[in-house]
């Protein structure tokens, strides 16, 4: 018989066996307000079967076991000959497999393609993070690939296809395809234009290179294929180097090593050095960053979504255990000190969800006015969510208690997973100054930013007064480099709270703005003023199994 102390009580169940699409209500009115009515039905079918299979027991098992069984390097086969190959536990297939068929590389030929996939990677990737990688990259291929309309018309199948092909193949063996990005180098970092990576023509011309160099980050190094950056005669340029060629033979592609991190232990991210390998070049010669800078556009945002599919899952596993575990007299989730700390939290995960989806739906519109508000509010997005999501996840994890704090709860595999985004696709610093650059080089972005957030003008005085702020600060350029987080900050909030005032329920707009605006906030969550609606805002956050 066992003895009584044994007896588990008072201990949440674990949240599973529910639809993450459609108890995120944030998310699923954003889809219902970006997609045609005509459209709305399939799409929240699809988002809704998603949902139901990334809130399942076995999704979770599969993230599980893909981070706990992190991918290994074979540079050898057993004779001896190089092959340069990741190798990945089944867990990390399942994942991927599953959101290749689902059109998580498919945005660019679909109706409201953009929304839908940036609603299924917030969904699909609260699951699992890591494997967000190659996704990221494969869908973000495509409009670099579209500069040279050859290479789009081989490859665009290939990358936007539900079939999902693991082996390395010729490309004209594989019905799907996965690509990767190497740009940054030992030397430089962000700086890309130091890479020292030489890129060669080759006598005959039609755009065929040999690569000598290397690359410190190469993102997803098992991919099919590669953008990268190197030096050619015209300047540093854009090249496609595919990882088997199209007689079947293996480029020269050697993995060094992968990399140690601290987080996204599933996913592969490798140091690879290239010695006489071929590559194809994409655009022009010397223009390689005006070439992939649409590519880096589309990861920035993929950065921001993944951010908030983040803080989505933290927000709701701390309302979750709150809502089950009693203390001090009764629930958790009614007393009122933990009741803020929750709605504070929610504020942030709907005010990036929201984000997101305007942002995903502006690739959707391609309207010169939503082209234009795209050039600043994607680096600012990407600056702001990203930088809110450890404190948000860090915050969460406290709310279980020891109980967050091991790794059975999966919390702490989202606490290193936290910063990643942030550092990812440019660091702060390198959002931020190119939000500058975008206003001064672009002054209709600046016009399109600042339509979009008077759409909401005259509805919340907090909001009125943090515009009126930001436009002085606009209007003073002195020193405007050491003020630049100052300002990306600003915007990204303004532009969250014109959209949460335009969309969200009132107790979720008063509170965002009377916090983040009004300045009736503290430097911890759970600060939140007195006499706001934090019950109605957590119980709108909640996610019932």
């Amino acid at each position: 018989m066992e003895a009584s102390t044994h007896t588990v009580t008072n201990q949440a169940p674990p949240l599973v066996g529910y639809d993450v699409f459609t108890a995120d209500r944030a998310l699923s009115e954003a889809v219902e307000r970006h997609v045609a009515p005509g459209l709305l039905d399939g799409v929240r079918e699809e988002l809704t079967a998603l949902g139901r299979t990334a809130g399942s027991a076995q999704a979770q098992e599969w993230g599980r076991l893909a981070n706990e069984h992190p991918p290994r390097l074979r540079t050898h086969d057993r004779y001896g000959n190089r092959i340069d190959e990741v190798e990945f536990h089944p867990a990390w297939h399942r994942l991927l497999g599953h959101a290749v068929t689902s059109g998580l590389t498919n945005a660019w030929g679909r109706p409201a393609g953009h929304v839908r996939r940036a609603a299924a990677f917030l969904v699909w990737t609260q699951a699992e993070a890591g494997h967000g990688c190659p996704l990221s990259m494969t869908h973000a291929a495509v409009p670099a690939l579209r500069t040279d309309p050859a290479l789009a018309a081989e490859w665009e199948p290939r990358l936007t296809s539900p079939v999902y092909a693991e082996e390395l193949l010729a490309p004209g063996l594989k019905a799907g395809a996965l690509f990767g990005m190497g740009m940054t180098e030992k030397q430089g970092g962000s700086d890309i234009r130091s890479n020292t990576t030489a890129a060669v023509p080759l006598d005959g011309g039609g755009g065929e290179y040999v690569l000598t160099g290397h690359k410190w980050f190469c993102s997803a190094p098992m991919s099919d294929g590669f953008l990268v950056l190197a030096q050619a005669p015209g300047g540093l340029s854009c090249f496609l180097v595919p990882r088997v060629l199209a007689d079947g033979t293996r480029n020269v592609f050697r993995i060094q090593r992968l990399k140690d991190k601290l987080g996204n232990r599933s996913n592969a991210s490798g140091e690879v050095e290239f010695d006489g390998t071929w590559a194809r070049l994409v655009g022009e010669e010397g223009r390689g960053v005006r070439t992939i800078i649409e590519m880096v556009a589309a990861t920035r945002l993929d950065c921001a979504i993944g951010s908030a599919a983040q803080m989505r899952q933290a927000v709701a596993q701390a309302i979750h255990h709150c809502a089950h575990r009693t203390a001090f007299g009764g629930p958790l989730i009614d007393k009122p000190l933990m009741r803020n700390v929750l709605a504070d939290l929610a504020l942030e995960s709907e005010a990036a969800t929201v984000l997101g989806l305007r942002l995903a739906a502006a690739y959707d519109s391609g309207t010169p006015a939503d082209r234009a508000l795209l050039r600043l509010a994607v680096p600012a997005a990407k600056y702001w969510i990203t930088k809110r999501c450890p404190p948000v996840v860090a915050e969460a994890l406290e709310c279980l208690g020891g109980n967050g704090y091991v790794e059975e709860s999966g919390m702490p595999r989202l606490l290193r997973e936290s910063p990643l985004n942030s550092i990812w696709e440019g660091s702060g610093n390198v959002q931020a100054l190119d939000v500058l650059r975008a206003l001064q080089r672009e002054p209709e972005a600046l016009d399109a930013f600042l339509r979009e957030v008077g759409l909401a003008r005259g509805a919340d005085h907090r909001l009125d007064g943090a515009i009126k702020d930001l436009l002085t600060e606009l209007a003073d350029l002195d020193g405007i480099e050491a003020r630049a987080r100052r300002v990306v900050e600003r915007m990204a909030l303004v532009l969250q709270g014109s959209l949460l005032v335009r969309w969200a329920p009132s107790e979720v707009a008063d509170a965002f703005c009377a916090s983040r605006l009004g300045g009736d906030w503290g430097a911890a969550f759970g600060t939140l003023p007195y006499g706001l609606s934090a019950g109605a805002v957590v119980e709108r956050a909640r996610a019932v199994a």
